[in-house]
């Protein structure tokens, strides 16, 4: 008897070598139609996500399109990686003319698109030092490994006994030892064990926090704003208050900025909103400019030079591509005021939500243009997910039954109004239905 493991596969024609060869990749790509993408990436791809059923060929700012020319407003923005708009010119020029030079030459040498880099990020984010990877998940790792060490050799803390305080509903990422510390079953089941070191409190409960701090704690990690957890903005004074007790209990702070950070909930990150500057910093998404994974930690110099050759690395960590685009995609940010923007638009945006008055809908938070809508615990989630994409608007249902806007910061005025003007439809078709 065949199980699942076993089953056997159905007959495909066979892989076009000799065409990609001769014709290229985008000759291939050109003549695929979306039952054949959606058929090969269900029997040769494992099913760790359900993707919504629009097969993307082409994007523009804030808009793509599917293999049928059908236009729909990406309100995922690749999870806020895509602020720049798809395919933003001045990202677009920086990797095609570092295409013409080099792009990959490890860590064993300089290079000077690494280091123009490395000095734009500090002089961005108002930190010292950085260590440049690739995801954001990674970054996170790399943050924890600081901290970790900087425990034992700065701190005191006995061998293998430093613990980092958490939240609730936190997401920094999906490796073992993340997912390990979340409190969402469905990230961590069946995939111990977990290693120890990590203590969970309530997200925006600063007498929690404090009373979870023993000698051993080396530090505190969490999203100034949880993106992933429902859009949650903590109460006035938490993220200050959280500096306060750091600093109190000689403990590192680190931010998780990889969804909140580059402007997009209107200050450039979203610990700004108080007084709350990190010892560390997880970045990432926005950074590779909606074209490369560009991710990094940051840090102050006396945390960040704790590590030594051979501590820890990336291959393609800061390689002189990925570097050349993050180059092009901090200027972009910063000349163009992203935080700025982001802020105007996010509010002309959450006010339109609240001013459609649908009875679906409970709450709508945002901070910039990070905005949730929570619906109602008997509305029908799938449904208004349908209703969204029949009104050609992209994004998906996220934790506590809320539906995540994050367009490009680059989207107009004009994008904004339309948006609100297709989720009213698309809510008032499911209301009446």
């Amino acid at each position: 008897m065949r199980g699942p493991h076993n089953r056997k596969m159905p007959t495909q024609t066979k892989f076009p070598w000799h065409q990609i060869a001769t014709a290229g990749v985008g000759a291939v790509l050109d003549t695929m139609s979306t039952e054949e993408s959606m058929r090969l990436a269900d029997e040769y791809g494992t099913h760790n996500y359900k993707p919504l059923p629009v097969n993307v060929v082409r994007g523009e700012g804030a808009r793509v399109w599917d293999s049928e020319g059908v236009e729909y407003i990406d309100c995922i923005g690749a999870y806020s990686a895509v602020a720049h708009g798809h395919l933003a010119p001045a990202v677009v020029r920086a990797l095609q003319e570092q295409l013409t030079r080099v792009t990959l030459v490890s860590r064993a040498f300089f290079s000077p698109e690494l280091a123009l880099f490395l000095q734009a990020l500090a002089e961005y984010t108002g930190l010292d030092m950085s260590c440049p990877m690739n995801s954001g998940a990674e970054a996170n790792e790399t943050c924890i490994k600081l901290a970790r060490k900087w425990a034992y050799t700065v701190k005191g803390v006995p061998k293998d006994k430093a613990e980092i305080i958490v939240t609730t509903d936190n997401f920094h990422g999906r490796t073992t030892t993340i997912v390990g510390f979340s409190s969402e079953t469905k990230y961590k089941e069946m995939f111990g064990p977990f290693g120890p070191g990590f203590v969970e409190v309530p997200y925006g409960d600063l007498a929690a926090l404090e009373a979870a701090i023993t000698p051993n704690t080396c530090a505190f990690l969490a999203e100034p704003l949880q993106a992933e957890g429902g859009i949650i903005i903590p109460p006035d004074g938490y993220m200050a208050g959280v500096r306060q007790l750091c600093d109190k209990h000689n403990m590192l702070l680190i931010w998780d900025e990889v969804q909140t950070g580059f402007g997009r909930t209107g200050r450039k990150f979203g610990w700004q909103w108080e007084d709350a500057e990190p010892d560390l910093m997880a970045v990432g998404k926005p950074l590779g400019g909606g074209v490369l994974p560009v991710s990094a930690a940051v840090g102050k110099r006396h945390v960040m030079e704790i590590l030594e050759p051979g501590d820890h690395g990336s291959t393609f960590g800061g390689n002189p591509l990925a570097a050349a685009v993050g180059i092009a995609a901090l200027a972009e940010m910063e000349v163009h005021d992203y935080a700025g923007r982001s802020e105007r638009l996010g509010r002309r945006l959450a006010d339109g939500f609240r001013a459609l008055n649908s009875p679906l809908v409970k709450e709508v938070r945002d901070r910039g243009l990070l905005v949730g809508i929570e619906v109602h615990e008997h509305v029908d989630s799938a449904a208004v997910t349908k209703a969204l994409l029949a009104e050609r608007i992209v994004t998906k249902e996220t934790r506590k039954r809320t539906f995540r806007f994050t367009p490009p910061i680059v989207t107009d005025e004009a994008t904004i109004d339309e948006i609100v003007a297709r989720v009213g439809r698309a809510l008032a078709s499911v209301a009446g239905s």
